[in-house]
């Protein structure tokens, strides 16, 4: 029964067999969770290919693992649907939403930078970021005294957090997963909005 499948595959192309590849390891990911780690043999015989294949296309379990995290983050600005374009406030909202349904993206970036990659960058397309800070600055989506770039940074780490342990939290809290999803929206969005605020003592550099 097997055999067929074994032929098919031998005539893959390396576009395929690393678009296999990359699957497999954001399926073993999303089933054993990040501390479980990648077993790049595991990961071989997930996509149905040589384990030798993995080196010779990615040199390394954390390459593997980058170019997966990578491939999911094209794939969302491919898909974007004007984002970059809206306000500071509204851009963070969609962010943390996106957060929140991408689990396979939290896992992957958290493991990555839990093995310390200095390859990865959890700031991707971040020449496109500056340009839209620089615009909420000028249109006064941001307040003129604001460090955008900290603000960017700090909200970002606030949705990968919650994103992490949103589970966990739901847990610990007795809360339904749902609604807790929800409330913690409502505190993300209070949290954003204040950042909208001018500040009432002192000011900031912009940080850009």
């Amino acid at each position: 029964m097997s055999e067929p499948g074994k032929a098919r595959r031998s005539r893959r192309s390396r576009q395929e067999t690393e678009a296999d590849l990359l699957a497999a390891a954001r399926r073993l990911l999303d089933r054993d969770g990040v501390l479980a780690g990648i077993n790049l043999r595991e990961v071989a015989a997930e996509a149905g290919v040589n384990h030798g294949q993995i080196y010779q296309y990615f040199g390394t379990r954390q390459a593997l693992l980058r170019a997966a995290a990578s491939d999911l983050v094209e794939r969302r600005v491919a898909e974007d649907d004007g984002h970059w374009e809206l306000p500071f406030p509204e851009r963070r909202q969609a962010m943390f939403r996106y957060r929140v349904e991408e689990h396979e993206m939290v896992r992957l970036e958290a493991l990555l930078a839990l093995d310390g990659d200095g390859d990865f960058s959890p700031l991707p397309h971040f020449e496109q970021t500056l340009e839209s800070l620089r615009r909420d600055l000028s249109s006064g989506a941001l307040p003129p005294d604001a460090d955008a770039v900290a603000a960017h940074v700090m909200t970002a780490a606030a949705q990968m957090g919650y994103a992490i342990f949103r589970e966990a939290y739901a847990r610990d809290t007795g809360i339904p997963l749902a609604e807790l999803d929800e409330r913690a929206g409502e505190a993300y969005a209070r949290m954003v909005a204040g950042l909208t605020r001018p500040a009432t003592g002192g000011t900031a550099s912009e940080g850009t």
